[in-house]
């Protein structure tokens, strides 16, 4: 098996830094240790946000490009090796959306869509390659719950996600049979809150909406630190991603699901016109921020379930010390000295007093 540095011996070069999950995970990265090298096309977000990690005494570089332009990410890699002497973990990040139905969406928007949010990742995965191939380290491609299931209005995101699925799986087995050093990981969240929404480009009329339940960024980020300090195959970030992964095993029902349910949770109550400003093929003024800006529902901190599979040890010695808590439990409320014991289970109207609860009033 790969062995991955700790976290603070790491530079971890991330895309898509400006905002969101890209931004959480750097931040959070910084101050475990790493050097980072946030990469996106908006300049003057990622000088911020490298300003105040290393205001925070983090180490940071900031590199402007678009992933879509296989030359731009190659330069990232130069950077890093300029700044810091070369990279560790390599995270791909970077995602635009269009949210309407595939026969009102433009060709040119389709391909941008998979431009960034495949090719971008393919660009980035095989530069890692070529520079870790032989000192060692991870590569994470951040996917989605719809790398394993389409999601009615978000089509070819939906298509591009699972087109970087196939292309991890097949690069992961093709570097595992020649024995090389680099371990490859899915992340696969679920919603969360972030300014991906209001970046988005819409045709539905209104603000598009993350789909309950809505994880904070913070979980995904996690999830991805983790990724880059164990060797893991593929991580869901919240049940919902890890149900749709199950939903292939009864596609119909499914389908129904998404065309009652899901197809009418990705619309807010607030108006958008098809022209409203998107970061589709440019940046927008000020779109970096961890969270959305347009998103009032209830957002999850974390997610039990990831945490249950990323540390199952612990997670299997919290729940047997449950398990032993509530089988004390049951035991003493069948013990007659303890007066815990059912008025049904003995067959009587009230305990008798050599059983009364010694802690009850009289």
């Amino acid at each position: 098996m790969t062995k991955l540095k700790p976290l603070r011996d790491q530079t971890i070069v991330i895309t898509g830094a400006s905002s969101g999950i890209g931004l959480v995970t750097a931040r959070i990265a910084a101050r475990r240790g790493a050097a980072v090298v946030l990469v996106a096309r908006n300049e003057s977000d990622l000088r911020a946000a490298v300003e105040h990690i290393r205001s925070c005494g983090g180490r940071a570089i900031a590199v402007s490009a678009d992933v879509a332009d296989s030359q731009d990410v190659a330069r990232v890699a130069h950077e890093a090796l300029r700044t810091f002497g070369g990279f560790d973990t390599w995270v791909n990040n970077a995602a635009v959306a269009v949210y309407g139905r595939l026969d009102e969406a433009s060709i040119e928007d389709m391909r941008r869509q998979m431009d960034v949010t495949f090719w971008g990742q393919v660009y980035g995965s095989l530069v890692a390659v070529r520079h870790l191939r032989h000192s060692g380290g991870a590569l994470i491609n951040v996917g989605s719950g719809a790398s394993d299931r389409a999601i009615p209005l978000l089509g070819m995101y939906s298509a591009a996600k699972h087109a970087l699925k196939a292309f991890t799986d097949t690069l992961r087995m093709e570097l595992e049979r020649d024995h090389v050093p680099i371990a490859v990981t899915l992340i696969k969240p679920s919603c969360i809150n972030t300014p991906f929404y209001d970046k988005a480009r819409t045709l539905l009329g209104v603000e598009p909406q993350p789909i309950p339940p809505v994880y904070a960024p913070e979980a995904v980020a996690e999830a991805v630190l983790h990724a880059a300090e164990r060797p893991v195959r593929e991580i869901s970030v919240g049940a919902a991603a890890a149900f749709l992964s199950v939903s292939r095993s009864m596609p119909r029902l499914t389908d129904i699901v998404m065309e009652h349910w899901v197809y009418d949770a990705q619309h807010s109550d607030q108006p958008a016109s098809a022209d409203r400003p998107h970061n589709l093929y440019s940046t927008l003024p000020n779109d970096g921020g961890e969270r959305g800006a347009n998103w009032n529902g209830v957002t999850l901190e974390s997610s039990a379930y990831t945490r249950f599979m990323l540390h199952p040890v612990k997670a299997a010695a919290v729940l047997s010390a449950l398990a032993m808590l509530g089988a004390a439990v049951a035991t003493a409320a069948t013990r007659p000295e303890l007066g815990f014991v059912t008025q049904q289970a003995r067959g009587e109207t009230c305990p008798s007093p050599s059983s009364r609860n010694p802690f009850s009033l009289p």
